[in-house]
């Protein structure tokens, strides 16, 4: 299973069929790979579509989890507007859709065997390539079941219609041909005032942008009630964007609208600017926070072992469905209402910037392309990076050998660390942790090899302090197994382990993670470090929900825990500290100005704003503080208060809630370094918390120097003494549907810009 996963699986990603006037065969073939993914995810049960099967009856190889996931929650939302649609038609006597680049879609059948198209007495028209549009029509003729539903099938292999059905047209047109695609749904059968409803997935990108303009303010011109449903690809800068955009590229398929219309607002004015009165749009991580029952939701998680977070919420931050309608008000609700979704996420408000650069010294720093690793250090000018998953001479697998950094006046330059023992190697884990003790050796803990596959034995690592990295060779360092550690009985990754201290003894705070079987662990241990077993530590106060992929640092003798995913995969943005007390820790729940998770976004009346005002801000909780912002007087800067003009919107929380972040306590300040967080395009940069006000403050990360898209998550960092700098090393992940994505190099974050501007 863990080889399996560990090799990069691609997709090829698009699912157009339509490109602008000659059509490419690398766009018309990429409904072959997206099908072939459908069904993937229909065999293993994501889908209830069995139809899919029929028109691929050879099976393709299967798909990763995270392909499964991105086909599942794009089915729901379509299936939800087509619902929507036919529900809200049933007053009339016709209603017909029309699905362009249909490809080997089967959506009319999962209707038809589901009895939503009985007796709307409308028709089902799927538009695609003429050459495409022939095959589909062979696999229908050949299938007696797929005859059945159509009903007195007809294959036509002459003109524009290449199947006919009962109520079910398949036509073969290149959409950009936009005269000779009203022809040949005008001569189908399409009546222009029947209720109407337009899909295209994932087509329109591929189209010239003015040709796929010309058929959005075709179809408000042509139909006098009509629904235009939309699903693709937003937001091409922020660096998952950049991959996504490199990805379809090299396939010769780049995706011509989307620096036109790069978000969701502008999607939005796109068409209501073409005739369409109204449209309500959403990204995915909205559409399945706000639409997917947790029912589903559960089903989901427990269909096959998944630990691709990171890359399933970048992707869903990066694709939209879009609901235009135009028409008779009453014909049909909303797909998406405003009162039924929450507001769009807010945009982060950033308190300056910090600089990234290269931190090669005119050498590239080799055997740090990678992700899941841990780095830590072990002096000033020596950093030890172990495990994760990378590149090794050009090919993708889990890592198994040590490196190390070491700064030079010129830079940082990277070596491979030998062990002391030949026969000893890194066992491949990733997603572990590493403390260094005073005693000066290592212990490791957890990780996995796969997500059915952690790995047990903990690991002990020794001679560091003895280790040279500027003798001639490569340091040498002990690689040893540890003995099981009593009383930690679950095995565990994605997890923290923090030193403390209690009556005078050093332990590790091991703290939640997940395992196979479980999604979030919720226990906490207290690991003796001289007998290395657990052992019973009292914890008071309210127990905190389970997490994974969160940070903690040691502070004031307990522990900072930020951010991380809960078990329903929801991003946590509680700060939490485990705070020494009388006879063991106690847990707390640390409020911060402006709050980590704000009570409210925005308020109608002035009554209404006092009251949010007095509830989420810690450091201006007076109301006559408050007024003086309202009435148009300074602005506190910590507050980041936005002002209209008959209604105060809040952007108080200008910390989103993260996870797969690292962090640091340096100087009295807990600094949380990238992660992922839900408000794109902003990616997360370094956030700094003044652990005596609990003021914070953003700090978005420039990156310009840099010659690639910088990834945020599943890196490590270390902050060097007596600096004003944090090394961080590695990021990235396996997105699969756009490949393996790393950082190229370390990197070196200047935080000169925070200090100097305080909070």
């Amino acid at each position: 299973m863990g080889g399996q996963r560990g090799r990069e699986r691609r997709e090829s990603g698009g699912d157009a069929r339509a490109p602008p006037s000659r059509p490419s065969p690398r766009v018309s073939g990429t409904g072959d790979s997206s099908a072939a993914s459908k069904r993937s995810a229909a065999a293993l049960g994501y889908t209830s579509d069995r139809f899919v099967l029929q028109l691929l009856p050879r099976g393709g190889p299967r798909r990763a989890p995270a392909i499964h996931r991105g086909y599942h929650i794009r089915a729901r939302a379509v299936e939800r507007s087509l619902r929507a649609f036919l529900m809200g038609t049933r007053g009339h006597p016709r209603s017909q859709v029309v699905s362009l680049g249909a490809g080997w879609d089967s959506l009319y059948f999962c209707l038809k065997d589901a009895g939503l198209l009985a007796g709307s007495g409308g028709r089902f028209f799927e538009v695609d390539l003429p050459e495409v549009a022939s095959r589909k029509a062979a696999l229908i003729s050949g299938s007696a079941e797929l005859r059945a539903l159509a009903g007195g099938g007809v294959r036509e292999d002459l003109g524009s219609v290449k199947y006919s059905g009962d109520d079910y047209r398949l036509l073969g047109v290149d959409l950009s041909q936009l005269a000779l695609l009203e022809g040949a749904l005008r001569g189908a059968g399409l009546d222009p005032a029947t209720p109407t409803l337009i899909l295209a997935e994932v087509v329109l990108p591929y189209m010239q942008v003015e040709r796929s303009d010309a058929l959005i303010q075709w179809a408000a011109g042509h139909f006098l009630r009509a629904w235009f449903i939309l699903y693709e690809q937003i937001h091409p800068s922020d660096p998952f964007g950049r991959i996504m955009q490199n990805h379809f590229s090299h396939l010769q398929c780049p995706l011509r609208s989307l620096t036109s219309y790069p978000d969701c607002k502008a999607q939005q004015m796109r068409f209501l600017q073409r005739g369409w009165t109204e449209c309500h749009i959403m990204d995915m991580n909205e559409f399945y926070r706000s639409f997917m029952p947790g029912e589903e939701q559960k089903r989901i998680q427990a269909l096959e072992p998944f630990d691709e977070f990171e890359e399933w919420h970048l992707k869903c931050s990066h694709y939209f469905i879009l609901a235009a309608s135009k028409g008779e008000a009453s014909f049909a609700p909303p797909v998406f209402s405003r009162m039924e979704a929450p507001l769009s996420h807010r945009a982060p408000c950033f308190a300056g910037t910090v600089a990234a650069s290269f931190v090669g010294a005119g050498e590239a720093v080799v055997g740090l392309k990678r992700y899941g690793h841990c780095s830590v250090l072990l002096a000033p000018d020596v950093i030890l990076t172990t495990g994760g998953f990378g590149d090794h001479g050009g090919r993708h697998c889990r890592l198994t050998e040590l490196h190390i950094l070491i700064k030079h006046q010129e830079g940082w330059r990277s070596d491979k660390v030998r062990l002391a023992e030949l026969e000893m190697a890194w066992d491949g884990r990733l997603f572990h942790t590493v403390n260094v003790l005073r005693s000066g050796w290592a212990v490791v803990l957890g990780g996995r090899k796969s997500p059915v596959s952690p790995a047990l034995p903990p690991l002990c690592l020794k001679g560091l302090a003895d280790a040279d990295p500027l003798s001639p060779g490569n340091p040498i360092i002990e690689l040893a197994p540890l003995p099981p550690v009593e009383g930690l009985s679950v095995p565990r990754w994605r997890h923290t382990s923090t030193e403390v201290t209690h009556e005078g003894q050093a332990y590790l705070f091991i703290y939640g993670g997940c395992s196979s079987g479980q999604l979030v662990l919720t226990d906490w241990h207290f690991l003796h470090l001289e007998g290395l077993h657990c052992q019973q530590i009292p914890v008071e106060g309210p127990v905190p929900a389970g997490r994974h992929s969160h940070s903690a640092c040691s502070w004031a003798g307990g522990v900072l825990i930020a951010g991380g995913l809960a078990a329903s995969e929801e991003l946590l943005g509680s700060l939490l500290f485990l705070k020494p007390s009388g006879r063991g820790f106690r847990w707390h729940s640390l409020e911060t100005c402006p709050p980590l998770t704000p009570s409210r976004k925005a308020s109608d009346t002035r009554e209404e704003a006092i009251f949010a005002w007095n509830e989420s801000c810690c450091c201006c909780s007076s109301t006559s503080a408050f007024l003086a912002v309202w009435d148009g007087m300074r602005i506190p800067a910590q507050c980041r208060v936005s002002l209209k003009t008959s209604k105060v919107s809040f952007n108080l929380g200008s910390l989103d809630e993260r996870y797969s972040h690292t962090a640091h306590v340096h100087c009295g300040k807990l600094l949380l370094v990238g992660g992922v967080w839900l408000s794109p395009p902003s990616v997360p940069g370094v956030a700094m918390i003044d652990l005596a006000t609990r003021a914070l403050a953003e700090y978005r990360i420039d990156t310009t120097f840099l010659e690639w898209p910088l990834m945020l998550h599943n890196h490590s960092s270390v902050i060097v003494p007596d600096t004003e700098e944090i090394i961080l090393t590695g990021g990235g992940g396996n997105c699969f549907s756009f490949g393996t994505h790393l950082n190229v190099s370390p990197v070196r974050l200047d935080l000169s810009s925070i200090w100097r501007a305080g909070l």
